[in-house]
């Protein structure tokens, strides 16, 4: 998949964080493909309250002048990015995994919530505080959480879940089941019955695939 070497960086010192204080690390988790989707809880669906914004996104937490955004540009370019004024990402080179594109310029792009805001909402997050919309919706702390890839296969997709909506790259679909799974365990997402069956489909055709994942804190 995509190389990540910036955020695992960032995800490397972050890990020194909880050696300073007093919160216990979370234990990283691995399991095979279709035994991570039977981990997930089934629940109904409702979208009840939805609105975008309250997924507070593409923020500076670490006060760097990078949102975001521009996080996820830096760090998934395959080739130095080209930075001006503050922190405006506006050249480099990144590799759409969803339809095998390769993009220089950043328009080009979306960074997709891997499980998009409205499908977190319906799963969960409606009964979580705004802080844990935010740090769900600005999850640096996962490279499967945010993706940068075309904006045309992002809006494509849209708020729909894998029952509804997969990349239109074949090859691509074990990867983005991966994902998807490790990201709703990662967050402690529900999944509905329809939404269950298409995950169990998929892992049945993907082989050996496993789930790596650490719960968010």
């Amino acid at each position: 998949m995509i190389t990540k070497t910036v955020r695992g960086l960032a995800a490397a010192a972050l890990a020194i964080l909880p050696l300073l204080s007093a919160a216990p690390a979370q234990a990283v988790e691995v399991l095979p493909l279709a035994d991570a989707v039977q981990e997930l809880p089934l629940a109904a669906e409702s979208r009840d309250g939805y609105e975008r914004t309250k997924f507070k996104h593409w923020v500076d937490e670490d006060r760097d002048s990078c949102n975001t955004r521009m996080e996820v540009l830096i760090s998934e370019s395959r080739v130095e990015p080209t930075i001006e004024g503050a922190c405006k990402v506006t050249g480099g080179e990144w590799f759409s995994y969803y339809d095998a594109v390769t993009l220089t310029a950043p328009g080009g792009l979306d960074i997709d919530h891997m499980v998009p805001l409205a499908e977190a909402w319906d799963s969960g997050a409606s009964g979580w505080t705004a802080a844990r919309r935010e740090a769900y919706a600005n999850d640096l702390g996962s490279e499967r959480s945010l993706v940068a890839v075309t904006a045309k296969t992002n809006r494509s997709k849209s708020d729909q879940d894998p029952a509804e909506w997969l990349p239109p790259l074949a090859d691509a679909r074990c990867t983005y089941a991966v994902d998807w799974v490790g990201t709703k365990l990662r967050w402690g997402l529900a999944i509905d019955q329809v939404e269950a069956d298409a995950l169990a489909a998929l892992a049945e055709g993907c082989g050996q695939e496993t789930v790596e994942y650490e719960p968010a804190t």
